[in-house]
């Protein structure tokens, strides 16, 4: 695998599309000061996945678009393409070639895509950490920056070096894993939260739930018993209800025999009734005769007292002889007469004037008496004719008498032969009336039946059941009514004490119940995940640490090699620093630990950072500050070649990593590079002479008139 070929669209001072190619070998990048070579390594630093704009020289995401010159109109977006050879399938995909491309606009949307397919930052940054490859060590290295690895810090040293064996992957999966960790912990104690707040509520649903699966038991027996005592009822009813039948078949034949029976008796109290005599009807006008004659006795006697009452009238006005209307007149007058007679002093005249009064009062009663006489005379004459006509009617009466006897004896035979006729048909209704009494008896014993029947049914209908329910149920046993009757009572009492079932607490007991289930399940699994992450952060310490462990052994080998190749002499050695353990750890704790022994700390084991010892021939250094520029670069370059001797990453981008060199160390510099090209792909940005006569293919940059970095390659054979 090496790098083919990068390709620059907007991309700082590359304004068109510039495209550079890549031999295997060593490629260095010549031009004078800002024409833009630094911006090709900040373009692959770019791709490889660099989030700090600071990293690429640039305050924001913004900065990596041309910005535009008094000659050219600024662009809207930058994009850089790099293409890998993958034809020995170097990174896991199957392509001959793999492109990455990177994109940017001015809203500061960042694009990826891995050939053409998009993907993200996070894949991207995984995808170059398992070919070794990264921003964080020494894969590239910027301008300013070949004393990287001396300036520093310890734990970052140690990035470095781990990036560049390969171990950051495995880094990049334990931080994952550590930050699935602690949001599986946070879920964790929220899950368990929620259950312990759905707990005492579910207890409260679980025992008012739990009396109505009581209730389902009870109502299952309840039912068990309904089903033995109404089946036994209705059996009973049923066994009864066949004994009427033929009773009533039988006493509705014996009717209609009655009845035919009447009929003929019927048929032969009709001739006796048509062979009745005529005398009869002579009997009948007779009595109507007499009827009249009473009528008419009755109605003289009336005229008889309505005669008398007349007189005894007549004798009371004849007491008066006056009428009403005259008396008053006539006492008028006295009353004058007399007021007048008591005005005068004189008798005689008072005489004479009572006398007057006197002769008016005789006149007045002689004239009344008259008029009586004739009234009296004219009823007499009435009474008299009345008497004659009610003597009459008594010899009319006396002569019916005679003939009602005679009509009396020619009756006598008839009336006995049709009394026996009409005793016989009497008596046979009175047969047929007994069978209907009967017949009627058996018919209410029938309908009481029918009612023991009809309450059954209602009782079931209380039940919420059915007879028809019971037809089929065949009882192997007889039963005591008595007894399955109270316990019948006893379980609906306690049945109706439950209460009726709460359709929407049974709802949301068992919402709850599902949702204490499925957070346990949570619980259960959170834990397994758990248990799970802090193996596979151990197993992935325990990887990164021993794998590094065993290679900073031949690491340092090398890095002492090429340190006394740079330095003519002296010593260089990589150690591990102490873990740093906080203070609150290390409280009561009375254990020694050993330098470099790994401390957990809440599942993050720290292995502590590098640190460089060295010795330089003919001076006494304390401390890597007391290192000049030039003396950093070249522990740098030492340990650098140290790493690819160790691990050689599949390309190296170097930024003028020799401007702080002097020409017999540029000299090293460009060999060393030399003998590690048939392993390393090496692109460099340099001015040194001897650093370019290593070189295989020099681009030349140069900056445009428009303000645009252009590009001039020269090949060397």
């Amino acid at each position: 695998m090496y790098l083919k070929r990068l390709e620059l669209v907007g991309f700082k001072s590359f304004a068109s599309k510039t495209v550079l190619d890549f031999p295997s070998g060593v490629t260095a990048i010549v031009g004078p000061n800002g024409s833009g070579k630094s911006n090709v390594i900040d373009a692959i630093r770019w791709l490889l996945g660099e989030r700090e704009a600071k990293n690429i020289r640039g305050a924001k995401a913004e900065d990596l678009i041309f910005a535009g010159t008094p000659q050219k109109a600024r662009l809207g977006m930058a994009q850089a393409t790099i293409v890998f050879d993958n034809s020995a399938r170097f990174f896991p995909v199957d392509y001959a070639e793999v492109a990455i491309r990177r994109r940017v606009d001015r809203d500061g949307i960042s694009e990826y895509f891995l050939n053409e397919a998009p993907v993200r930052l996070k894949d991207i940054i995984d995808f170059f950490a398992k070919s070794r490859l990264g921003t964080k060590g020494f894969t590239i290295i910027n301008q300013g920056s070949s004393d990287l690895f001396v300036r520093a810090l310890p734990k970052e040293r140690r990035a470095m070096l781990e990036e560049i064996l390969g171990l950051r992957q495995f880094q990049l999966k334990k931080h994952e894993a550590e930050r699935k960790l602690e949001t599986t912990r946070f879920n964790l104690e929220k899950v368990r939260a929620m259950i312990e707040e759905i707990i005492p509520h579910l207890r409260l649903l679980r025992r008012q739930t739990g009396r109505w699966e009581k209730q389902d038991e009870l109502k299952k027996e309840l039912a068990e018993l309904e089903n033995k005592y109404f089946s036994a009822k209705l059996r009973d009813i049923e066994e009864e209800f066949k004994e009427f039948d033929p009773r009533l078949k039988e006493l509705d034949k014996k009717i209609n025999e009655k009845f035919d029976e009447l009929k003929n008796l019927q048929q032969e109290l009709k001739k006796v009734e048509d062979s009745q005599p005529k005398g009869d009807k002579d009997f009948d006008d007779f009595r109507k005769r007499q009827n009249e004659l009473l009528n008419r006795k009755s109605v003289i006697q009336r005229e008889f007292g309505r005669l008398d009452a007349q007189a005894e009238l007549l004798l009371s006005k004849a007491k008066s002889g006056l009428k009403e209307k005259e008396l008053l007149m006539m006492l008028d007058e006295i009353k004058k007469a007399i007021n007048g007679a008591l005005s005068e002093n004189d008798t005689d005249a008072i005489k004479k004037t009572l006398k007057g009064l006197l002769d008016k009062i005789d006149e007045l009663l002689k004239g009344g008496a008259k008029d009586l006489e004739s009234l009296k005379a004219e009823a007499e004459q009435a009474k008299n004719k009345l008497a004659d006509e009610l003597e009459a009617i008594e010899n009319e009466l006396k002569q019916v008498s005679n003939l009602e006897g005679k009509l009396t004896a020619q009756l006598g035979e008839f009336n006995d032969i049709f009394k026996k006729a009409f005793g016989a048909v009497e008596a046979k209704r009175g047969e047929i009336f007994d069978l209907n009494n009967q017949k009627n008896k058996t018919q209410f014993e029938r309908e009481r039946i029918n009612m023991k029947l009809q309450e059954l049914e209602n009782q079931a209908a209380q039940a919420g059941r059915k007879l028809n329910e019971f037809k089929s149920i065949v009882l192997a046993e007889e039963i005591s009514f008595p007894e399955i009757e109270r316990r019948i009572f006893r379980l609906r009492a306690e049945i109706a004490g439950i209460g009726e079932i709460d359709e929407s607490l049974i709802k949301e007991a068992q919402e709850t119940e599902a949702r204490h289930n499925f957070l346990t399940s949570q619980s259960q699994d959170l834990d397994k995940a758990l248990v799970d992450l802090d193996a596979l952060i151990k197993e992935l310490d325990d990887k990164i640490h021993t794998e590094f462990t065993e290679s900073l052994k031949t690491i340092n080998e090398e890095f002492n090699n090429y340190f006394r190749l740079m330095f003519d002499g002296g010593r260089a050695h990589m150690i591990l620093q102490k873990p740093e353990i906080p203070e609150e750890h290390l409280e009561g704790d009375e254990s020694v630990r050993v330098e470099g022994e790994d401390v957990d700390v809440e599942h993050k084991i720290d292995h502590g950072g590098i640190d460089i010892e060295l010795n330089i021939p003919r001076k006494r250094i304390s401390g890597l500050d007391m290192l000049s520029g030039g003396e950093k670069s070249l522990v740098s370059i030492a340990a650098l070649f140290a790493l690819i001797s160790v691990s050689p990453p599949p390309f190296l981008v170097l930024d003028e990593v020799d401007a702080a060199l002097d020409e017999r160390n540029t000299k090293r510099f460009a060999d060393l590079i030399k003998n590690f090209s048939n392993k390393t792909q090496f692109l460099l940005v340099t001015h040194n002479r001897a650093t370019m006569e290593a070189a295989n293919i020099l681009y030349g940059v140069t900056m445009g008139e428009d303000g645009t970095s252009r590009v001039l390659s020269i090949k060397l054979e």
